[in-house]
């Protein structure tokens, strides 16, 4: 594998395309640290040295990096994206506008993208304006901390936040975008790897500084198992043969070829475990915005803020089993596929054309679903299981959303460069 890096140095367009991912990757960490203007710098440090911050906001701030916190120029991170691509995907099934631009190729993607950035800036003026609203009061951004995290409210300087921040936002958007064309891997994903990675030292750090060495040691062991399990699991799918029958077109034959439908274990990605994150924020959410004292309110505050109580873990597990199903259900549709296969002459062995094979194909999804499911939910709450063992902040690095989408991003880019090796005819890192 080492050997494989280095080549992928000498390789003059490759190595270009690294260095200039590395670049936008420093330029983006560079954006998360510089304070928005209106901003108290000094506050913001006093409040994170001397408190946790909580985890209402935990997700986004998992998502930009540590920046939602500080209130940096990109405190909202990919998160807006993230949000307008999956609502986009979800309208493509219930919008049929949406799902004739999807099946007319590369012209419907593009259409599809623009759909998708308009949504990304509105979504972020919203959650710019209500990230404001909350820091402008001391101690309901970071909890327990009497400092003015923004000494000027009047309306021009709110304005202003809102304007930088959605600005921000754009600017994360044309990133991902120049490592999608220029750099190498998906640049969104790119761009999330870089925000979760950078908490990764701090925390690990802190866990050594609060729980000591063994506990720093027993961690680390944990995270090198988890991140084998994760792997294995990413890379798990079940494969169903294909055979097309040949076809003779005047005197050209076609067809007559041997292939098979890849079924991963898990099919629906990180999605679910970001579904089930962000509807369990709702009702603290709500709670914090009405600062009611009502019995509902109290009973929230008690069972879904901390984050370790068993209602809410029971919760948020059967909320990523139930948006596992739900998310496969929607992506995957075993009668668009049938039917394309009977199309173009294709057939399951053993499994007779159309109907049949779509309830094959419903079945052989559904049992592999389940396991998914499962494995997601596991994997979701082991930083939730740290929390209650070693009193860890809920910024645990080794699981959950965290550990998924890291080693998604890694396996995805490593794959890209791997091509990109071959078809210079080197040895590649995988094997």
């Amino acid at each position: 594998m080492l050997s494989a890096f280095g080549m992928a140095f000498k390789t003059p367009e490759l190595r270009k395309k690294i260095f200039f991912t590395l670049s936008i990757m420093a330029l983006f960490r560079f954006g998360s640290v510089v304070p928005t203007p209106g901003v108290s710098y000094e506050a913001v440090q006093t409040c994170l040295k001397d408190v946790q911050s909580g985890g209402l906001f935990g997700l986004i701030n998992l998502f930009s990096g540590g920046a939602l916190i500080q209130l940096s120029v990109f405190a909202l991170g990919i998160m807006p994206y993230i949000t307008a691509s999956i609502i986009v995907q979800l309208l493509t099934v219930v919008i049929p506008r949406f799902e004739t631009l999807k099946k007319e190729g590369q012209s419907g993607t593009a259409k599809l993208t623009q759909y998708t950035r308009y949504l990304t800036i509105g979504l972020a003026v919203l959650q710019s304006t209500g990230l404001i609203a909350v820091a402008r009061t001391p101690g309901r951004l970071i909890s327990g901390c009497s400092e003015a995290i923004i000494p000027d409210t009047s309306w021009q300087r709110i304005v202003t936040m809102i304007f930088v921040m959605t600005a921000g936002t754009s600017v994360i958007m044309w990133l991902g975008e120049l490592i999608t064309d220029r750099g190498v891997g998906n640049g969104m994903s790119i761009l999330i790897f870089t925000s979760i990675a950078a908490g990764f030292p701090s925390n690990l750090w802190s866990i050594k500084l609060q729980k000591g060495l063994f506990a720093f040691v027993f961690v680390l062991a944990v995270g090198v198992l988890v991140v084998a399990a994760v792997v294995f699991v990413e890379q798990a799918q079940r494969r169903i043969p294909v055979q097309y029958a040949k076809r003779m077109v005047g005197r050209q034959a076609y067809g007559g070829t041997s292939t098979y439908i890849p079924i991963k274990v898990n099919q629906a990605g990180v999605i679910p475990v970001i579904f089930a994150s962000s509807l369990l924020y709702i009702p603290s959410l709500i709670a914090n915005f009405t600062n009611s004292q009502a019995a509902w309110a109290v009973w929230i505050g008690r069972n879904f803020v901390k984050g370790d109580h068993p209602i809410y873990i029971a919760s948020y597990a059967l909320l990523i089993i139930f948006f596992t199903y739900f998310y496969v259900a929607i992506t995957f549709n075993p009668e668009e596929v049938a039917d394309n296969m009977k199309k173009y002459g294709g057939f399951i062995p053993g499994i007779r054309a159309g109907r049949p094979t779509a309830e094959y194909l419903q079945y052989v999804l559904s049992r592999i679903t389940a396991p998914g499911s499962l494995y997601l939910a596991l994997v979701a709450v082991i930083p939730i299981l740290a929390l209650v063992l070693f009193g860890a902040n809920q910024n645990f690095p080794f699981g959950g959303t965290a550990i998924l989408i890291v080693v998604g991003v890694g396996l995805d880019t490593a794959k890209q460069i791997e091509s990109q090796l071959q078809q210079r005819s080197y040895e590649g890192f995988l094997r």
